[in-house]
């Protein structure tokens, strides 16, 4: 089975933090429903007929889209793919577009999941990031999810926002915690380059919090997720168990998927592609016949390195004698070799054919990874 990914990029206006592809000029909207619906034709034989095992809309804003539109989008989802063992289907929200006439026309629709762009429940935070809710919008959001049948929610989160203390992270935590939602992203924040953000932080305007608040930020965040009884299954993300997030699980598993939309990638297990990062090149692309494509075929280093890297993201972590098996003696002497030094220092824990880091490794989990990479 595979995962299905369809990348809605509308925005009603961008957040300062964001690198995602993303447009707000909604004049496109019905030529790329037009297009996507064409790619999902041109591409129906990417995932060999495969059955879809999860369905997500990301973005962007998915939304942004209307009741209808999304309905059409499902109607052709059907009728090239497999959707009959769907097991999550997950469509990615802004609060503020969660009204509960809204919501009602959701839960006509297959979606199972709904993953809602919270950030923060304190006002200043949201208006600084150029968040389009309030708190309370978040708030209402959720419960007006929950009283309509939607079991299946999570909330992002996003921390060491510029100048944030322990005391406002804990607000903000206390606020997740009290909505009862069984499943939580957070993320610390990024100065990626070409941002509002980023532009920000170089010219002096905002100045980022030092390591040191970062990790104890972090530290809070899973010791009270872990006491409200979230399991910490991905460096970023926590759920009640049973409700780990099964599409995101997947791509840390090597698991097949398909990216439908500008920007979206695909993987075949051996092979990753990528869609043109552009509105106007995505659609005429797909009108003619020829998606602009980006394309990359991954060799056994390549895929023993993203192996690596994607395993030692989750709780589980690496497992040895898979790797191993599929990598050989050689790579698998290779990969303990040059994981000593950590495993020495305590920043990786090895038990029984499982490779994971350990808890204060977190925020050099990359400098870890980087360690154990192969370059040919």
């Amino acid at each position: 089975m595979a995962g299905l990914y369809i990348h809605v990029p509308f925005c009603e206006k961008r957040c300062i933090y964001c690198d995602f592809y993303s447009n707000t000029d909604q004049s496109y909207k019905t030529p790329y429903l037009k297009a996507l619906i064409r790619e999902m034709s041109l591409r129906k034989d990417y995932l060999k007929s495969e059955s879809l095992k999860t369905l997500y809309f990301g973005g962007g804003t998915p939304s942004q889209l209307t009741y209808t539109e999304l309905s059409s989008l499902f109607g052709a989802i059907s009728q090239h793919y497999d959707l009959t063992k769907c097991e999550e289907i997950t469509l990615e929200a802004n609060p503020d577009d969660m009204t509960p006439e809204y919501i009602a026309l959701l839960r006509r629709l297959p979606i199972n999941r709904i993953s809602m762009g919270v950030q923060s429940f304190l006002d200043d935070d949201l208006a600084f990031l150029n968040r389009r809710h309030t708190s309370k919008q978040a708030i209402d959001a959720v419960h007006q999810c929950q009283d309509s049948g939607f079991t299946n929610l999570s909330i992002d989160l996003i921390y060491g926002l510029p100048g944030q203390t322990l005391q406002r992270w804990e607000m903000i935590l206390d606020a997740a915690i009290t909505l009862d939602v069984p499943h939580i992203s957070a993320y610390h924040i990024i100065y990626e380059e070409g941002t509002r953000l980023w532009k920000m932080v170089h010219s002096g305007t905002v100045k980022p919090v030092d390591e040191e608040t970062s990790v104890a930020l972090y530290e809070m965040l899973t010791q009270k997720l872990s006491a409200a009884g979230f399991l910490h299954y991905e460096i970023s993300n926590f759920a009640k168990p049973g409700f780990e997030s099964r599409h995101n699980s997947s791509y840390w598993t090597g698991e097949k998927y398909l990216g439908l939309g500008p920007s979206a990638h695909s993987f075949d297990g051996e092979c990753r592609d990528w869609n043109v990062a552009s509105l106007p090149k995505y659609i005429k692309g797909i009108e003619s016949g020829k998606p602009e494509m980006g394309h990359e075929e991954l060799n056994a280093t390549e895929q023993y390195n993203e192996a690596v890297f994607t395993g030692l993201r989750t709780l589980h972590g690496v497992n040895l004698s898979q790797l191993r098996m599929k990598f050989g003696d050689a790579m698998y002497l290779y990969c303990m070799e040059q994981a000593k030094p950590s495993i020495d220092a305590g920043l990786l824990i090895v038990d029984g054919d499982k490779m994971r880091l350990s808890h204060k490794a977190v925020f050099i989990s990359d400098s870890i990874m980087s360690d154990l990479m192969k370059v040919d």
